[in-house]
């Protein structure tokens, strides 16, 4: 078997027949994805425990890499709400340096996994699974933002759930009205704001006369989370609303391009730090494949190479944390925005980039009047959006399978981290899934005629189902004379070493009573297993003689 390294980005192909007006496309849908990422990156990273610029140049680095190395036409790189919870786990846990190595570690894992052609088994995990872990998310990162939210004096939010909602209980005597009312509004303008500019909203109808047309046109393209930012935070600065802001927690954002740090490295901080490694590696993968396909679905483009895409995540995620940057992956969100905004190539990924270093080293100072309410409103608007919230209505359709995995990953996320989740989720889906494969094989006694018993096998003979061919045995140690036992296998269709060792206790069950085993209508896959391990000859060695004892 041969290895073949290929590394392609799809910029290179996208660029082929590239013309002024996908050029113009692509800087528009850059630019306005660009001024939508501008409040979410602050929001992720002031929620993930890191300061607001960790944020901001994570999207501008990653995002950048991530366009010009991915396989996708569209999707946009950066921080995600997803990684909220761990982060933050991770830095209360084992500190910011570790991050910055666990990242990195990380980003050597995706490469690999994109380098050894792994991208389609992400594919593979159950969308129970991904339900539940992802509603489970939600719920975390929304419990994250309830001490923002609510304006709660509290110094350090623990990372455990229980835990934070007994430090919430506790202090709910520092509750501030005026950061509640900030993040209610900004809740409720996010709802409202694109039901504005619908087809069917009064107020479009009501301004629509020629002078006002480019305006509603503007305004229909206007990003709802900067609005709120915007008008939320002049009106908290002009009537100095009591209310903690970027600038009051962690100062002023440093305006030039953060300088490039190699944290401590060693083996034993390493090995230290596998978990939180391959924890962040699977959920970038899962989380960046998932986006990827959500983006071929709404793009005409050609389908994203999802080995590609790994190996620029990789590669993304393991340069940004020299400049301080925390773990990033494809953005659902962001890579919706840019495929409604028109975008015909990752173009408009580096063009979303170019925005956001723009306005950091332009506009930094400004952002030091940001409410954190208004934050936290955003973050629990994208909680909402972010979780599969009918998926537990519907439960009573689906099967048993699925309600145990999706609720039972849900509750593991929630109550003990993302990792127990998804290794309890995994193993509860190949178990619930050996269950079901072993229910599909069966073994029919079809006749039984003096010296003969003749059975038939169906499905797949496999570890799962071994137990069955017992009750072939037990036929045999029952009957008093067996010297035929026939066993049909034209509708078996696959057979494992576990099911070939399950024929051979039978076979020595039959010579044990000086009969003969006959296997008739073979298929090529289970008659391949036989004559390997040579039970095929075995067989016929044991006809052969029992002819000639005749």
């Amino acid at each position: 078997m041969s290895f073949s390294f290929a590394f392609r980005p799809r910029l290179v192909d996208a660029l082929q027949g590239y013309n002024r007006n996908r050029f113009l496309r692509d800087a528009g849908a850059g630019i306005t994805v660009g001024i939508v990422a501008l409040p979410l990156a602050m929001a992720f990273a002031i929620a993930s425990g890191l300061k607001p610029e960790a944020g901001l140049w994570t999207a501008i680095i990653a995002g950048l890499l991530i366009s010009l190395l991915g396989g996708s036409s569209v999707q946009i790189g950066g921080p995600a709400g997803a990684f909220i919870v761990i982060v933050y786990g991770i830095v209360e846990r084992y500190g910011l340096a570790n991050l910055l190595i666990a990242t990195a570690c990380s980003g050597v894992l995706l490469f690999a996994m994109g380098l050894l052609k792994l991208g389609r088994l992400v594919r593979y995990v159950p969308v129970s699974i991904v339900i539940g872990f992802t509603n489970g998310i939600a719920v975390l990162i929304a419990l994250s933002q309830v001490k923002d939210w609510l304006g709660l004096s509290i110094a350090k939010m623990p990372g455990d759930f229980f835990a934070q909602l007994a430090v919430i209980g506790g202090n709910l005597h520092s509750f501030n009205a005026y950061s509640f009312a900030i993040g209610v509004v900004c809740v409720a303008g996010l709802f409202v704001w694109p039901r504005l500019w619908g087809e069917r909203s009064p107020v479009r109808t009501l301004l629509d006369f020629p002078g006002m047309r480019r305006a509603t046109t503007l305004g229909s393209r206007m990003p709802g989370p900067i609005v709120a930012l915007v008008t939320l935070t002049l009106a908290s600065w002009y009537f100095a609303l009591p209310v903690e802001t970027i600038g009051t927690r962690f100062g002023s954002i440093p305006q030039g391009v953060p300088a490039l740090a190699l944290p401590e490295f060693s083996w034993e901080t390493v090995k230290l730090l596998v978990t939180p490694t391959i924890t962040l590696a699977l959920l970038g993968a899962i989380e960046s494949l998932l986006c990827a396909r959500v983006a071929d679905q709404l793009s005409p483009l050609p389908r994203h190479d999802p080995n590609q895409e790994l190996m620029a995540q990789g590669i993304a995620n393991f340069v940004t944390p020299f400049f301080g940057g925390m773990p990033a992956t494809g953005t659902i969100a962001r890579t919706v925005t840019n495929v409604r905004a028109g975008a015909t190539s990752p173009l408009a990924g580096v063009f979303h980039a170019v925005t956001l270093a723009v306005v950091v080293l332009a506009a930094a100072p400004l952002a030091l009047h940001v409410p954190l309410a208004v934050l936290s409103g955003i973050l629990l608007f994208v909680a909402w959006n972010m979780g599969e919230w009918r998926e537990f209505a519907h439960l009573n359709k689906y099967s048993t399978h699925y309600r145990v995995l999706m609720l039972g990953t849900f509750i593991l996320t929630v109550v003990f981290d993302l990792t127990v989740a998804v290794q309890v989720g995994l193993l509860l889906a190949c178990g619930l899934f050996i269950r079901k494969m072993s229910s599909l094989f069966s073994v029919e006694l079809v006749k039984r005629e003096g010296a003969l018993l003749q059975f038939k096998l169906y499905g797949s003979l496999f570890f799962g189902a071994v137990a069955k061919i017992d009750e072939v045995v037990q036929a045999v140690e029952a009957a008093p004379d067996v010297p035929v036992v026939v066993l049909d296998a034209l509708h078996l269709v696959h057979l494992d070493t576990s099911g070939l060792d399950s024929l051979r206790q039978l076979h020595k069950a039959v010579l044990l009573r000086r009969g003969t085993l006959h296997i008739e209508n073979l298929q090529d896959q289970p008659r391949e297993v036989m004559e390997r391990a040579g039970f095929a000859g075995e067989l016929v060695h044991n006809l052969a003689s029992a002819e000639v004892a005749v």
